[in-house]
């Protein structure tokens, strides 16, 4: 019986990003994309900027009262991140 050439695909895809070193990269381009999914459509309509710079997610919010409260969720929220991308992927998130 032949491979699923889905699943082939994926594995191919994997390799490629492990050979290349750019797991991390790709993994956090999907945190991005996903940004909304991830946290809600409540906190992604009032979120200006996403990005990565090495391991630490920097979040920019144009609600100052949403960006105490994130404050104080953040290991809630690198917990969820991580969910999505695994352990040891992310070290710290900022919020702007």
């Amino acid at each position: 019986m032949s491979e699923d050439p889905i699943k082939s695909f994926r594995n191919a895809f994997q390799g490629f990003l492990k050979e290349e070193n750019l797991e991390n990269t790709y993994k956090q381009k999907q945190v991005i994309a996903d940004w909304e999914r991830i946290m809600g459509k409540t906190i992604s309509s009032r979120t200006t900027q996403v990005y990565f710079s090495k391991k630490i997610l920097f979040v920019k919010l144009s609600s100052a009262p949403l960006k105490n409260e994130m404050q104080n969720s953040k290991s809630q929220i690198i917990d969820l991140i991580e969910k999505e991308i695994g352990k040891g992927e992310i070290e710290d998130v900022r919020f702007l």
